[in-house]
């Protein structure tokens, strides 16, 4: 996440040369900036009304309205300054770090066990062996007798329900070592979503999706429906990329972004993540503040700005490739090493690919075939992957 300044007249102004607010002028302008320095005051008061939270779904669970996505934290400091400024949730999982991200949490929630939710993850949906020690490999590191929420992650939309893990998440609650249980997503979101809606028997409590700013109607739907069914709805991947933009100056949207995520009631709790304590205050004030018309204005230049290259993970370029790449996967690791600016995860994002899913199946392909939904140039950023990632 970019570094936020106020939005004060001069950079509103400045703002107002990129934007269609430029057209009308120098008075309109000054307008505009007195109307955003009041906003922005009120914001601040709803701010002094401390943190806020909301329930998610039919846990019960009173979580505040931003947590932690703790994917890229590498400092346990980090989560302690966003639990005194509220935060009570933190999102990890067994494969984070190569597991030493679990560890971190631990570290962090030190004496808060019982004040702080943890969800991690387990990486597969078969066989029940498998997620069971998944399970308590992550009970081990996290230090902790049970886990708030364990989530499956990124399942195929046909292995939500999967007899083995539906018996081994059974298995885990009878036990006591999970209160209850979730499913993660990154594409084919609608399709999953509507799998866990459409249970009769209600199994999963909440779902983690990836939702932005950049979202279509369709996802947003989905989430209404989800947060309606009784799901938990946590909010991923919010800040759209995180990418710094060259027309937006010294102008950041990611406050704008999260504002805009945590503005849908049927979202319950996002979870940016947080890599060193500027972060954590950037997302941390925006609970309880209103999205101001300056940042409405800034969300759409940075939407405008992304749009020919940030892929929206829907999931519909799926099996349009004869060769069988990967596209979502290997656009999401890219957007790791160019919005987030961590090489390291993507290239560590993009190995855990199988053979034959990553770009280097693309070879010296002549003619790509592959279709993307929002326009994307797929066979250009497949050879930056190939290049990036060889």
């Amino acid at each position: 996440m970019n570094d936020t300044k106020a939005m004060d007249r001069r950079t509103f102004l400045k703002l107002g040369s990129v934007s269609a607010a430029s057209a009308v002028g120098a008075a309109a302008a000054v307008a505009g900036a007195r109307l955003a320095k009041a906003e922005d005051e009120a914001a601040t008061t709803e701010l002094q009304r401390g943190p806020v939270y909301r329930t998610l779904g039919r846990t019960g669970l009173e979580v505040s309205v931003v947590g932690v996505g703790a994917m890229r934290t590498t400092e346990s400091a980090v989560l302690r300054a966003a639990f005194e400024r509220g935060v009570n949730y933190v999102d990890t999982a067994r494969c984070y770090a190569g597991g030493q991200n679990e560890r971190i949490v631990a570290q962090a929630f030190e004496g808060r066990r019982d004040k702080v939710y943890v969800a991690t993850k387990a990486h597969m949906v078969t066989p029940k062996e498998a997620i069971i020690q998944s399970v308590e490999e992550s009970l081990k590191a996290l230090q902790t007798d049970y886990v708030d929420i364990v989530q499956l992650h990124k399942p195929n939309p046909g292995e939500v329900l999967h007899p083995d893990a539906k018996e081994a998440l059974t298995q885990l609650k009878k036990d006591g070592k999970v209160r209850f249980t979730g499913v993660s997503t990154h594409s084919n979101q609608v399709e999953v979503i509507d799998k866990m809606v459409a249970d009769e028997d209600k199994f999963y409590d909440m779902v983690l999706v990836a939702y932005n700013f950049t979202s279509g109607q369709d996802l947003k739907d989905a989430v209404a429906r989800a947060a309606k069914a009784g799901l938990g709805v946590v909010a991923m991947k919010t800040q759209g990329g995180g990418y710094k933009i060259d027309e937006l100056a010294d102008i950041s949207p990611h406050q704008a972004a999260l504002k805009w995520v945590l503005e849908d009631p049927s979202v319950h709790t996002a979870v940016p993540a947080m890599v060193d304590l500027k972060q954590v205050m950037e997302d941390t004030e925006v609970m309880g503040m209103p999205m101001s018309r300056t940042e409405k204005q800034v969300l759409l230049r940075y939407k405008e700005a992304i749009k020919p290259f940030y892929c929206h993970m829907c999931g519909a370029c799926d099996g349009t490739c004869p060769l069988g790449v990967d596209i979502c996967t290997v656009n999401r690791c890219l957007m790791y090493a160019e919005g987030y600016g961590d090489i390291e995860l993507a290239k560590t994002t993009y190995g855990e690919l199988p053979d034959g899913k990553s770009a280097a199946a693309c070879g010296d392909c002549a003619t790509c075939v592959a279709q993307c939904a929002n326009g994307l140039d797929l066979a250009a950023k497949m050879r930056k992957a190939q290049a990036l990632f060889a």
